[in-house]
């Protein structure tokens, strides 16, 4: 498809236009418009659930040149090893060149055609660093990417009107992203207990990471009560990474306020430590462009360590409004000094911004887990 007469379409709601090439699957995306700095790794982006609601443009001006590996490629617990959940979570993709003829042992297709079977349509061969320019100045947008024929009409200002109409914050994805029933893996590391997953869109890699470390792992849909929680005798639980605004998600909210009067530790990841921010009253905003890349540097109050850390978000917890509740400061972006953690290790809860079981990325913050467990088993 990427090779033929297939053009495509990016429309924002400033109204700039990208004209470029299309590929994947023909058909309208709309969405919120990021960027992500990772140089590698578009097989676990893409299909990582923090993204849905949104378009994702890659700033590294060359994808898909290692293929797609198979969902059969699993690690021993049966999770796939390349991917961060079971199909794209992006509502679109952008790219300045996309490399149609893979080279990689393990590659079964090139990413022209994952895209295709998956139904999510790309653009490619515009300046992507002329998108990301405006995103970094101007703060993210809604976008609407179609994908069309030559020759076929196509209604620009319809489109206009179409984003316009959008709008990201005011959704709430984790619905999506959720399961609805609970899902158990058990670990071939040991029993050493169970770790409850409040799933609110969680990566595969922090149920491989917690599996790994002799722990079952059980996924509970986000509107789970805590007494339903607690009749599982966790453990610990671990409210999960996952897509869009963390305010909307006020069942996860009550459920990790309930989880706390119980005394259960607790461990938030990214949208996770937004939501146990929110659960002890301190507030978030939505960042202008967000953190997603694999190169985000944090430091680690307690020690003066910089950690180079994986990151995937639009929101962040707002310093000003953690007094009163607990939790004191933990990380902190060494960029922009935006809050990347926060513990209250008498009440044995943390939290972190970043994504410390990486996938793709360093594994510099993997101790995260461990010290985790060793609260757990205090």
């Amino acid at each position: 498809m990427g090779w033929g007469r297939v053009r495509a379409v990016l429309v924002l709601e400033d109204g700039t236009v990208f004209w470029g090439r299309g590929f994947g699957s023909p058909g309208l995306a709309v969405g919120e418009v990021v960027f992500t700095t990772g140089m590698v790794g578009y097989t676990e982006s893409l299909t990582d659930p923090s993204y849905i609601g949104q378009i994702l443009c890659f700033t590294y001006p060359l994808v898909g040149n290692y293929g797609v590996p198979p969902y059969s490629m699993t690690d021993e617990h049966g999770l796939p090893l390349h991917f961060e959940s079971w199909g794209i979570k992006v509502e679109g993709v952008v790219a300045h060149e996309v490399c149609f003829t893979p080279s990689h042992w393990s590659s079964i297709m090139d990413i022209d055609e994952w895209l295709r079977r998956e139904g999510v349509p790309g653009i490619w061969g515009i300046d992507t660093r002329r998108l990301t320019a405006k995103l970094r100045e101007q703060g993210v947008m809604m976008g609407a990417l179609k994908t069309y024929e030559e020759g076929d009409d196509l209604d620009i200002g319809e489109l206009r009107e179409l984003v316009r109409r959008v709008e990201y914050g005011s959704t709430n994805y984790v619905v999506r992203a959720s399961v609805n029933s609970p899902v158990f893996y058990e670990s071939m590391h040991g029993h050493r207990g169970l770790i409850a997953v409040i799933d609110c869109g969680v990566k595969l890699s922090i149920v491989r990471s917690l599996l790994r470390r002799g722990y079952d792992v059980i996924l509970l849909p986000h509107n789970v009560t805590a007494s339903e929680v607690m009749k599982l005798d966790p453990a610990g639980v671990v409210v999960s990474n996952g897509p869009g605004n963390p305010k909307l998600c006020m069942e996860t909210i009550d459920v990790v306020r309930n989880l706390i009067e119980y005394g259960v530790p607790i461990l938030g990841i990214c949208l996770g430590h937004q939501i146990i921010s929110l659960a002890l009253g301190a507030d978030t905003y939505k960042l202008p462009y967000g953190h997603r890349g694999q190169n985000k540097p944090c430091i680690d109050l307690r020690t003066g360590r910089c950690y180079v850390t994986s990151q995937n978000h639009g929101y962040a917890v707002d310093p000003s409004t953690l007094e009163g509740t607990g939790l004191k400061l933990w990380f902190i972006n060494a960029d922009d000094k935006t809050v990347e953690g926060v513990i209250d290790e008498g009440r044995r809860i943390l939290g972190v911004q970043f994504h410390p079981e990486a996938s793709p990325g360093p594994n510099d913050t993997a101790w995260v887990f461990d010290y985790f467990i060793k609260l757990l088993e205090r």
